[in-house]
């Protein structure tokens, strides 16, 4: 056998392993062991399936109560911070009557995934129906897990979605090869999130369920919004669940090759105890779930009543549509509602990577005398765990400011007042510096001479394979989902919320990242919430999430000699789809600087900028070593990733 032969027989093999599907007999062999050992008793005889009260089950029935078909009633609920997120969830998996449905992108084995499932299955064994329907890219870790879900219960049910290769779980070599055989079904993704109970409370927004969107990670945490509500508006998120789980896509795990041949070598295995990182956390959490007085001073007091309530989703058709974007329901939504503005735009996004339609329209925008203002909340590189993404804006970053006008906030990774409860990550944190030692919500780090050593280019990993969000970047090194390396330790934040406000009269929270992904490949959903308290409120969030002490700001560097000459070298640089090699970008990151001539934070075009920031680099707080080449080369080599970003 010649050389060439020899090093592809081993591919060769495992693409053939990688195809070997269950035969139709073996698939209704897995599916009746699955159904033989799933139990129909039991635990409670009650009605009411032995449900905890709730306030927000009294709430929701409160608000339905005084609705009517003329004029709905709701509440609203932002919800910012994990630990609160997470209470919500847990509270009210417990008052479940009938239902409860989840649908997700990410579902993980860590200590919030497995709170979150013990609490299911706790339901599904006292009477309720649970539904978990999960993307099948990062749904759950183990083949194991799955096929002890298929039996652990007659009321529990799961389903993956668009599973590529027949398969529940794929490892990177099988996914380079659904990238060669799939390359469109491996890229439509199921990016909605939904929870539902009892068609009476729904929550969705930008969270998964992994301990880094709920304050529970000791090294990086996501700084994510969620939106809860009780109102008639919760039978349309119902009826677009349904509508997920009912469609072919949605796959039962027996019927996938690795959970059906685990069935059939081995029975239904017994779902095996977590053993919690942090039991006393877990434990905490039960317990403020289980106490009415907490639950309504932190989700009930701040709950507000709003106006008119629209839930938008693009649902399963998406992904037969051809092209997609005729049944882009989310991405047609947010161009009209920015389109409508008269004043300003917020916008908060994890990721500024901008479709065409997109960047056409805000081209539009601009170029009208009358155009709204609009502010970008986005992460920097130091805080983003997506490194190719922020490469790509970094990229685009003259385009966003001189022909879109764009006021752009770059979310610093330590930020000094952010919604992050830092003694739920259960980090051995490092001394406050004594200038900051009284703001006891910043996420500060110690000296600078101690670098941060869990991230990419180093051993130790964030997250598990597979398991971050953001589209492209699982198709490159591990490394490429995890945050770059800084200059001092300590917990990290990243911005993952996906939020929108129209001239503090409308506020949209979703799952859409206003990119191209989400345009063309990801199902997205989101909360459309015309009342001005509500956008005031969410405005004010997003406001706080761009000052000083959280978030850079983006701004043109100050004029050099032969500003002209290289404005002009760069733009012509900037157009070029490969070889972008030129050294400097037209924009960089500033830092403010208060004091009695400089009282408060500047716009950016405001006459007095200069005098009161200072331009600190274009990647703050990142390793040295990441500062230069890797950035630039996926700037001049990875625009050909934007359509898949």
């Amino acid at each position: 056998m010649s050389q060439p032969l020899r090093l592809l027989w081993p591919l060769l093999l495992l693409a053939l392993a990688s195809c070997a599907s269950l035969d139709p007999q073996q698939m209704r062999r897995s599916e009746a062991i699955a159904e033989a050992a799933r139990p129909a008793t039991v635990d409670c005889d009650r009605t009411d399936a032995c449900a905890v009260p709730s306030p927000l089950r009294a709430m929701a029935a409160e608000v339905l109560a005084a609705s009517t078909p003329e004029r709905p009633r709701h509440r609203a609920l932002i919800l910012d911070r994990g630990t609160d997120a997470m209470l919500a969830r847990i509270n009210l998996i417990r008052s479940a009557t009938t239902s409860v449905d989840v649908q997700t992108y990410i579902f993980d084995e860590d200590d919030a995934g497995r709170l979150v499932l013990d609490e299911l299955v706790a339901a599904a064994r006292r009477g309720v129906r649970v539904r978990l329907l999960m993307d099948q890219l990062s749904a759950l870790r183990e083949a194991d897990t799955l096929a002890a879900l298929t039996g652990v219960h007659a009321n529990l049910r799961v389903r993956l979605y668009n599973p590529v290769l027949n398969r529940a779980r794929i490892n990177y070599p099988q996914y380079v090869l659904a990238a060669a055989c799939c390359w469109r079904q491996l890229n439509q993704r199921m990016h909605n999130k939904l929870f539902l109970v009892d068609g009476a409370v729904g929550i969705t927004g930008g969270r998964n369920y992994q301990d880094d969107y709920y304050d529970w990670d000791p090294h990086y945490n996501f700084r994510d919004r969620d939106i809860l509500l009780a109102g008639p508006v919760v039978r349309e998120m119902a009826l677009d669940f349904q509508s997920f789980w009912d469609n072919p896509r949605a796959v039962p795990p027996e019927r996938l090759t690795d959970v059906g041949r685990v069935l059939l070598e081995r029975g239904v295995p017994e779902l095996a105890p977590h053993a919690y990182a942090q039991p006393r956390r877990a434990q905490a959490m039960r317990d403020s779930a289980a106490d009415p007085a907490e639950v309504h001073a932190r989700l009930i007091e701040p709950a507000m009543e709003v106006d008119e309530v629209h839930y938008v989703s693009d649902g399963p058709d998406k992904h037969a549509a051809e092209p997609p974007d005729t049944v882009a329901n989310a991405s047609r939504s947010l161009a009209r509602l920015i389109t409508s503005a008269d004043e300003r735009v917020m916008i908060q996004t994890p990721y500024l990577v901008l479709s065409k339609p997109a960047q056409d329209l805000f081209r539009r925008l601009h170029r009208s005398d009358e155009g709204p203002r609009i502010i970008i909340s986005t992460n920097s590189l130091a805080a983003t765990d997506a490194f190719i993404a922020y490469a790509l804006s970094f990229k685009y970053k003259r385009r966003f400011l001189r022909e879109f006008g764009f006021d752009i906030y770059e979310y610093k990774p330590f930020p000094e007042d952010a919604p992050i409860d830092l003694a739920a990550t259960g980090a051995q944190l490092p001394p406050l510096p004594a200038a900051t030692a009284a703001t006891a919500s910043a996420p500060r780090a110690g000296p600078p001479r101690r670098g941060d050593r869990r991230s990419v280019l180093r051993r130790e990993r964030y997250r598990a394979p597979l398991a971050a969000e953001y589209g492209a970047t699982r198709y490159a090194r591990r490394a490429a989902n995890e945050p770059v390396p800084l200059r001092r330790a300590g917990v990290r934040i990243g911005l993952h919320a996906k939020s929108l406000v129209i001239d503090n009269r409308v506020g949209v929270i979703g799952t859409h990242n206003f990119d191209p992904r989400g345009d063309n490949y990801n199902t997205e959903s989101m909360v459309v919430v015309v009342d001005e308290e509500f956008a005031a409120a969410l405005a004010a969030s997003i406001g706080r999430d761009i000052l000083p002490a959280n978030s850079w700001v983006i701004a043109p560097r100050r004029p050099p000699i032969l500003s002209g000459l290289e404005y002009s070298l760069s733009k012509v640089s900037e157009h070029l789809p490969v070889f972008d090699l030129w050294p400097t970008r037209y924009a960089t990151s500033y830092e403010f600087l208060p004091g009695p001539e400089c009282p408060a934070p500047l716009r950016r075009d405001d006459p007095g900028f200069s005098a009161c920031y200072r331009a600190v680099g274009d990647f703050p707080e990142v390793n040295p070593a990441l500062k230069g080449l890797p950035t630039r080369l996926f700037t001049a080599f990875g625009v050909g990733l934007a359509p898949i970003l």
